[in-house]
């Protein structure tokens, strides 16, 4: 790590902390050639590949925008969107690669989503999953029905419409 004062081709770690959600390390550093004193941010990179090939860094952002288009006009607030971000960026982290096809990222937006609103999961479903029939939706939904009667839930608020 070169000091940004001096340039000096060294620096020694004073003191490390990981952020706050956990995903990058903070550490304090000091350059032995001038005193002064930095802070890097380290964080493990995590590369999407898209259907072309084209290689690209993982963004919350990009996931945030293609469910937000599900979830309008749904009572799902900016907050459950952040934290449904959040939930898939752990879920493909968790798969421990560095890179992983833009299809498992989509597939790691679905469940987190249907817990959230049926409704928008639906609407997200029938794009990624390239819904073509009634049928595609009819099935869909009633997988969802059948899922919700196997555990005795109850329909998600959001879906119900109420608050």
């Amino acid at each position: 790590m070169h000091c940004p004062f001096c340039r000096h081709t060294d620096s020694r770690v004073i003191d490390s902390r990981t952020t706050d959600d956990g995903t990058a390390i903070r550490r304090r550093r000091q350059c032995p050639e001038c005193g002064r004193r930095f802070t890097t941010l380290e964080s493990a990179s995590l590369s999407v590949v898209k259907r072309s090939g084209a290689s690209e860094p993982f963004s919350r952002g990009k996931v945030l925008v293609g469910v937000r288009k599900a979830c309008q006009g749904r009572p799902v607030t900016e907050d459950d969107l952040a934290v449904l971000a959040q939930r898939v960026e752990e879920t493909i982290r968790q798969q421990g690669t560095a890179e992983v096809e833009a299809h498992e990222v989509g597939l790691a937006v679905l469940e987190p989503l249907r817990e959230l609103d049926e409704v928008a999961y639906l609407r997200f479903a029938s794009v990624y999953q390239a819904f073509s029939t009634l049928e595609d939706f009819e099935s869909a939904i009633t997988l969802l029905r059948a899922e919700r009667d196997a555990t005795g839930q109850e329909p998600t608020k959001a879906s119900r419409g109420t608050d």
